[in-house]
């Protein structure tokens, strides 16, 4: 949807274009900020008693986090990628509970879940950035 705000208009611009140039560890970040994002909304909006809103949004994070495990591949990520199978199947139920009865708890809990997925995404990041760093400059970073 194409907003008239020029403001939105080139925020949504932008982020198109990050989306299209960025690597794939770079689409996992944003995916699972987005999908934090949308908790977040949801959680305001269920607390509001916007209930359309609450579940737009909620839809919308379990369609992100259904993209995440469809991206696995559990032969060459092993373990871990079983893992985030597993986990991610447990965060959508938990989605679709907690719109079903309408509990920001498990909102919380979906919220924390995603963050420390996202923490150990980001820290991975970084560790990936620094090693690439000191390769090229055969110092440490």
């Amino acid at each position: 949807m194409q907003s008239n705000n020029p403001f939105l208009r080139s925020y949504q611009q932008t982020r198109a274009a990050e989306v299209f140039t960025a690597s794939p560890h770079k689409l996992i970040e944003i995916c699972l900020a987005g999908a934090l994002e949308r908790v977040a909304i949801a959680k305001g909006a269920m607390q509001r008693g916007a209930l359309a809103e609450k579940a737009g949004r909620i839809s919308a994070a379990v369609a992100i986090v259904e993209h995440l495990k469809m991206s696995l591949d559990t032969k060459v990520g092993g373990e871990l990628a079983t893992n985030l199978d597993r986990l991610y199947d447990y965060v959508m139920r938990r989605l679709a509970q907690a719109n079903v009865g309408n509990d920001v708890e498990m909102l919380d809990e979906v919220s924390g879940l995603l963050g420390q997925i996202k923490a150990g995404w980001d820290g991975l990041a970084a560790n990936e950035i620094r090693a690439v760093t000191t390769a090229h400059l055969g110092v440490a970073a």
